[in-house]
């Protein structure tokens, strides 16, 4: 049986570890690669880099600071943040990182998907995708975007939640999917930071949509919201960041709770 993946994650703004609330009202975490060396030691699966400005501020991710973090982790890094085309992916991937995640460049252009998994292979790209609930959907359409006119009650948005879309997540799963990437990062951004747990339906829903695994994001609070994504939301990873930064639990805590539930996880280094 396939182990289930427990994942730190990394929102970096200015060199700096942050974490706000539905992508807004941002709080200092501590430093990167001190972080990362942390939950390297308390046998965390994987951990996710974002560097969450790098597209609205129209610029390049943080090379020096992946490089530390890199430093500090012997297992899987996933980057992601201001990458645009296949030598971008190829700096990261010199840097230090295993795995590359695109979100608002393979919006613009998906075959940016399927380019990075000719170069590297679809185990090195990861499909990111920032989620929320919409009443009245924007229904303009950009030029080069995908049509996929979101008909569930949410959308994709885009460069670190500032921009919607119209995209309907669950059809944008299936074509990053159909184009190579070989993981789904989906993050709610109505449950991001505010610790009452993932959504459910959003995970349910695109988990049963794609043959790819899906790692949940966004409202991890308690050791059980974990649990939620993994049993009811289907998912095949958790990622979290609150309950990690601030101590609220650590990944031991967290991979004995699952454990417990019959989850198979990696088991964690003894503290």
């Amino acid at each position: 049986m396939l182990t289930r993946r427990l994942i730190p994650c990394l929102d970096i703004d200015g060199g700096r570890v942050v974490k706000g609330t539905s992508f807004v009202n941002l709080r200092d975490a501590g430093d990167p690669a001190q972080l990362a060396a942390l939950y390297d030691s308390e046998g965390a699966d994987e951990l996710v880099f974002l560097d969450i400005t790098a597209s609205s501020d129209e610029r390049d991710t943080m090379i020096d600071v992946v490089r530390r973090v890199s430093s500090q982790v012997f297992i899987p890094l996933t980057v992601g943040g201001g990458l645009r085309n296949v030598e971008d992916m190829r700096k990261m991937l010199e840097a230090g990182a295993d795995k590359i995640a695109v979100n608002s460049a393979a919006v613009s252009r998906p075959s940016l998907i399927e380019e990075g998994a000719r170069e590297f292979g679809s185990q090195c790209i990861v499909l990111a995708m920032d989620v929320k609930r919409v009443q009245d959907p924007v229904t303009a359409q950009r030029p080069g975007t995908p049509r996929m006119v979101a008909e569930a009650p949410w959308q994709v948005f885009t460069h670190g939640g500032r921009r919607p879309t119209a995209i309907d997540p669950i059809k944008w799963s299936r074509i990053g999917a159909s184009l190579g990437a070989g993981e789904l990062l989906v993050t709610s951004m109505d449950a991001d930071g505010r610790r009452a747990g993932y959504d459910l339906d959003l995970l349910a829903a695109i988990s049963s949509s794609v043959d790819v695994p899906v790692i949940a994001s966004g409202g991890a609070g308690r050791l059980e919201h974990l649990y939620e994504a993994l049993a009811a939301g289907k998912a095949d990873a958790v990622l979290a960041a609150s309950i990690f930064h601030f101590r609220t639990h650590t990944i031991q805590e967290a991979k004995a709770y699952l454990a417990e539930r019959g989850v198979p996880v990696r088991p964690a280094p003894a503290s």
